[in-house]
């Protein structure tokens, strides 16, 4: 009952509001204290503190999937790549976990959340969750790490930042523009005239157009792994998704030559194996988000679809840079990186920017 409301709240923050109106009172509440709680943060009211190494936040204003935990893979194994030491903060939301835990890649879901062990499986990096984001980020320090990346947490104000970047959906852009309850956002449009960059899954623009392409199919008993184009198995699979936007996945596993029988569960569901039990043959084919949340046990025929992550061009060193991990090399890369900013600086006033940027160091 409770997944069933759940899923139709979620379509209906992505229509014209109608009923939704009779919730204006509590949106304007809502309205209100995000802002005040934003503005004590801003004039020392309520306490903040910075981990002492360069904190990039990854999040975004309103509910549900923009590909947030996607980018936070592909920043974290970019940056690893060019030999920086990195830390992955997060709430470990869904966990069960108190305090301060380091995620491993064996852990268990249900006490650190699915997308916390989701990273940990996905890259060597130190990850720390905790409710408190601060106390994460400040023991990952101590554990040896160079930056901190936050997975969410861009209205986590007690955690100082050096850069901030927002995710969205093309398809699903800001629904119908309303904050909660009315709404999926989070915090007004206008907040993204503050941030560093803004990256766009599915967009065109090649400032910040960001998307995610098929990697391959890695089988959930023994780890084989088949080419993502036409696997060798199907057509028809059972598609399994308890993710935000269910609808991308069965989509492209069409585009990936396979007709996928859609299963939709609500976001971040535990799957249990009765899920499975009554699927009947066919292959079946999940995330692999949902993957770290099944059963030990599944059918034979079970695959996980791995994705990776395609940034714009330049977004990477430009992100390198923001962050202090690297100065410019060369006088005539100064200077280009200045005329970048300053282009990009000149259409942060509008909401609808590719590409956002504010003064590097700023903290908010």
């Amino acid at each position: 009952m409770f997944d069933r409301m759940a899923l139709a709240l979620e379509r209906a923050w992505y229509k014209p509001p109608k009923f939704l109106l009779l919730l204006l009172p509590l949106e304007w509440l809502f309205a209100t204290v995000t802002a005040l709680r934003r503005l004590a943060f801003r004039k020392h009211w309520l306490s903040s503190g910075h981990p002492g190494v360069p904190v990039i936040v990854v999040g975004n204003i309103s509910v549900g999937g923009t590909g947030k935990t996607p980018v936070v893979i592909g920043i974290t194994q970019a940056l690893m790549e060019q030999g920086v030491r990195v830390a992955v903060v997060s709430r470990g939301y869904g966990g069960s976990a108190m305090g301060v835990v380091q995620v491993s890649a064996d852990s268990d879901y249900r006490e650190v959340g699915d997308e916390s062990l989701l990273i940990a499986q996905s890259t060597s990096a130190i990850v720390s969750i905790g409710r408190d984001r601060l106390a994460a980020a400040k023991h990952a320090v101590e554990l040896g790490a160079e930056v901190i990346v936050s997975d969410d947490g861009l209205q986590h104000y007690a955690l100082e930042r050096d850069v901030e970047i927002v995710t969205s959906d093309a398809s699903t852009g800001f629904g119908n523009g309303h904050l909660l309850p009315v709404g999926p956002l989070r915090e007004p449009r206008k907040r993204l005239a503050d941030v560093d960059f803004f990256l766009l899954r599915g967009g065109q623009d090649p400032h910040s157009g960001t998307d995610y392409r098929a990697k391959q199919f890695r089988r959930f008993s023994d780890g084989k792994t088949v080419a993502a184009q036409n696997p060798d198995f199907g057509p028809r699979v059972h598609a399994v998704a308890a993710i935000a936007q269910p609808q991308r996945f069965f989509d492209g596993l069409r585009s990936l030559g396979l007709e996928p029988v859609e299963h939709r569960f609500v976001d971040h569901r535990a799957f249990e194996g009765s899920d499975f039990e009554a699927l009947g043959d066919l292959p079946i084919v999940m995330t692999a988000k949902d993957a770290v949340k099944c059963p030990t046990v599944l059918p034979d025929d079970a695959w996980i679809l791995d994705m990776e992550t395609e940034f714009p061009q330049g977004f990477v060193q430009q992100l390198i840079q923001r962050a202090g991990l690297m100065p410019v090399a060369s006088p005539t890369a100064a200077a280009a990186s200045r005329t970048e900013s300053g282009a990009q600086a000149s259409r942060s006033g509008d909401p609808d920017s590719t590409l956002m940027s504010k003064k590097c160091g700023d903290s908010v």
